[in-house]
């Protein structure tokens, strides 16, 4: 993509820019979020193999990962090697221009290449700083390495995962890290609006095991009261019930929440089962938790003999929530996904066109986009050193003779 061929920044953040710094997913998804929503992302990469995020995942053609346009969407790359003083310089400058400020470093990096908030602050007092860590910028274990797994057992996701009888499962994506930028991208919203009362940036420190831990709903406080640690319960809430994924004829799975009076007496009702309503095992729902493993065979009797697809017709006639499992294939096709446009098709250079998510929430008037996928490595060195850190020709092309872009 060229310079000239960068779309015009749109959204409720098209104001602001945003200089992007650390590598996977905890910071580089807060970064994304903000891209979505119209700000202008610069994300400084080494200049020799950029973010590992570029190879994760399957390779396709010329090694590239169909990770990285999803992660890397409406950002602008700059390849700057931030160990080295003229990097360092350049970075300075950059951000000396910015409104935020997103790295996910082991606490200590930035401070040791002149980067810390206290030196960048005292040239830009507005200056917003995300930082995301495994454990937080403060406490013993700081300095730790932390990734996504170590934040989800720590903050008591993992051990709440998966069957009993079985060792914690992880949830099939990296959610500790997706939480912690999520923390981290709200923290930086916050900031800004209290940047409009008092003019001044602050630091959000984003740790992901407590971004894991605001998510655990009551798992402290029921503790903290009742002594009961919640264990792993496979598909089920316990004492939440019908709430499961239920057999179906064809060998699928439906998802049939029921648990409610009036939205079980309805599943009763599409059952033949009026009496299940009224069942002193069933009649409300501490009795059907109760008896949850008595109910949920029952229920899975019934779909058992049904097709996945007379089921979730006859649900929704019903006002029964119920759900296939979706997989990449279902949401491609689903027609709810369809019409709200969930999935979007841009195009890529190498890919051609390339399929992913939409930018989320929804705004009425200022909705986020899908402007570009992820970038080549460096594919805007130039232009951001010549227009943003205000470089000759000269300067850039020696930088380059040194490696340092």
């Amino acid at each position: 993509m060229t310079d000239a061929a960068v779309p015009k920044p749109e959204g409720p953040l098209a104001d602001l820019r945003v200089i992007e710094l650390g590598t996977l997913i905890a910071g580089p998804f807060c970064g994304q979020i903000l891209g979505d929503f119209g700000a202008e992302v610069i994300k400084l990469e080494d200049p020799k193999v950029g973010d590992p995020m570029r190879q994760w995942g399957r390779s396709l053609p010329k090694g590239q990962s169909p990770w990285w346009p999803v992660i890397g969407r409406n950002k602008k790359s700059v390849g700057l090697d931030l160990r080295t003083p003229e990097g360092q310089e350049i970075a300075r400058t950059l951000i000396a221009s910015a409104d935020v400020v997103v790295e996910n470093f082991r606490p200590g990096a930035m401070e040791k290449w002149g980067l810390s908030y206290e030196s960048l602050s005292a040239e830009n007092p507005k200056l917003v700083m995300a930082r995301v860590s495994g454990f937080g910028q403060s406490g013993p274990f700081a300095e730790r390495a932390g990734y996504g797994l170590i934040g989800e057992a720590m903050g008591g996701l993992r051990y709440v995962t998966g069957e009993p009888d079985r060792p914690p499962a992880r949830a099939g994506i990296s959610i500790g890290d997706s939480l912690a930028a999520m923390h981290a991208t709200m923290g930086v919203l916050m900031a800004l609006h209290a940047r409009e009362r008092t003019g001044l940036g602050q630091v959000i420190d984003a740790a992901l095991f407590e971004s894991v831990l605001a998510v655990m709903e009551n798992l402290v406080t029921e503790y903290d009261l009742t002594g009961y640690v919640r264990e792993r319960s496979g598909s089920v809430l316990p004492g939440i019930a019908p709430s499961n994924a239920y057999p179906c004829a064809s060998g699928e799975l439906i998802l049939i929440g029921g648990n409610g009076d009036t939205v079980f007496a309805r599943l009763c009702e599409a059952m033949d089962r009026p009496d299940l309503a009224k069942d002193p095992k069933f009649v409300d729902h501490a009795a059907r938790g109760r008896n949850q493993a008595e109910l949920d065979a029952l229920v899975a009797a019934w779909t058992g003999g049904r097709s996945l697809e007379a089921l979730l017709a006859l649900l929704e006639s019903r006002g029964v929530p119920a759900s296939r499992v979706f997989r990449a294939p279902d949401m491609l096709e689903d027609p709810q996904y369809l019409a709200r446009e969930a999935i979007v098709e841009l195009p890529h250079p190498v890919f051609g066109q390339v399929k992913m998510q939409n930018a989320f929430p929804k705004l009425s008037a200022t909705p986020g986009r899908v402007r570009w996928p992820g970038p080549a490595l460096g594919e805007h060195t130039e232009a951001v050193l010549r227009d943003v850190a205000g470089c000759t020709p000269q300067r850039i092309a020696a930088l380059r003779a040194k490696g340092v872009i």
